[in-house]
């Protein structure tokens, strides 16, 4: 028997009216967010708990997805973040030594509202031409247009700020592998993955994880070596409070290191503006190439905004001199900058894309050394 003769239908509608009819594929009901595509073809059950996707609904381009089912060992958040899932032909059972659960009974427990059974290259192609727009997903709404006009009433990812949303309450610290550490670093939730202080701990740094709402006398508190904001969703316009902190924190010349989101907001600490992408970068296989050795990069990515800075120009800031230091091979997107004294010193550095890069590809680990090698050339200097 088909996997969908014993499924509900399900509705999927975009801002634009475009319209696509499926069956349910995890819980029932009804939810809006912001329709994305990404492109990995494996590790979605990273994507599916990187909190960077919160309120966005995620459409999988690979067209079989679930094989593998869901284990405990991989997630990168405590909970499932996006607000939908789309998928072509969802795996009828999943075959993994490590699975405890199918993804559709994962995405049900977790109240992850999906579609299965639509055609996602159609999809795709429409977001890539008319960039990504707000969507509905329904199992009890069966005509277009009213869905269509509640979709019309949800929010937009423009002039959102998500990181509260999504940040640890409390702080803790993820301690050092192999004993006593080398460094301590204040790392500012604003979104963060699982496997970013993992990255940090095996290279003998002490983790202090901090809510996205951190003053600079919490970061202070923590006697840091360095300064760490992660990866988040929302627009980076949005945020004040976390700009502020880091602007003061380039004042004190407290080495910085920022993935995603935090790299948006150091661009925008440095005085640069930041945009909406048409339809964002997703995905495990984005081509990137490192300007200061010109190595070429296959990297993981997720963000839909990017920072408006001048490709081959040095900006004068009230911190230093700042470029950038990495490009997107495919649209000459900003994938990274950095900040450097009037003599040349590395003082702080961030990039856009993923380089803790669970479930892959690892060729930018290390970032991770060029903060542990930052942090420790400053100590030399303070010596």
């Amino acid at each position: 028997m088909p996997l969908h003769a014993t499924r509900k239908p399900a509705l999927l509608v975009l801002e634009d009216g475009r319209a696509f009819r499926g069956q349910a594929y995890g819980a029932e009901g009804e939810t809006f967010g912001e329709a994305v595509f990404s492109t990995g073809m494996t590790g979605y059950q990273e994507t599916l708990t990187d909190p960077s996707y919160h309120r966005q609904v995620v459409v999988m381009t690979a067209p079989h997805v679930g094989n593998t089912g869901m284990n405990d060992e991989d997630p990168e958040s405590r909970r499932i973040w996006v607000a939908g899932y789309v998928v072509r032909d969802p795996a009828r059972t999943p075959s993994n030594w490590r699975s405890r659960r199918s993804l559709d009974e994962e995405l049900r427990d977790q109240g992850v509202v999906g579609i299965s059974g639509i055609d996602t290259r159609a999809l795709t192609r429409h977001l890539r031409e008319r960039g990504a727009m707000r969507v509905g997903i329904s199992t009890t709404e069966t005509d277009p247009e009213a869905l269509l006009t509640r979709v019309l009433d949800s929010a937009a990812m423009t002039g959102a700020n998500l990181s509260d949303a999504v940040s640890t309450q409390e702080a803790y610290v993820v301690p050092a592998v192999g004993g006593a550490p080398r460094f301590r670093v204040a790392a500012l939730d604003l979104g963060l993955k699982a496997n970013t202080p993992r990255m940090m701990s095996e290279r003998g740094i002490e983790v202090h994880v901090l809510p996205a709402t951190a003053t600079l006398d919490d970061v202070r508190a923590v006697e840091p070596d360095g300064l760490f904001f992660s990866n988040g969703p929302g627009d980076p316009s949005a945020t004040t409070g976390q700009v502020e902190l880091l602007q003061a924190a380039l004042a004190e010349q407290i080495p910085y290191f920022g993935i995603c989101f935090g790299n948006q907001l150091f661009g925008r600490a440095l005085g640069f503006d930041t945009y909406k992408l048409k339809y964002g970068h997703r995905g495990i296989n984005q081509p990137v190439m490192d300007r200061t050795t010109g190595k070429v990069e296959v990297t993981a990515h997720n963000h839909g905004f990017a920072v408006d800075a001048p490709l081959d120009a040095d900006t004068s800031t009230d911190y230093g001199i700042a470029r950038v230091s990495h490009v997107c091979l495919n649209d000459d997107v900003v994938e990274g900058l950095e900040l450097r004294s009037p003599e040349g010193a590395l003082k702080a550095f961030s990039v856009q894309y993923h380089p803790e890069a669970a479930a892959g590809p690892h060729d930018a680990a290390y970032l991770f050394d060029r903060f542990t090698q930052l942090m420790t050339d400053v100590k030399a200097e303070e010596a």
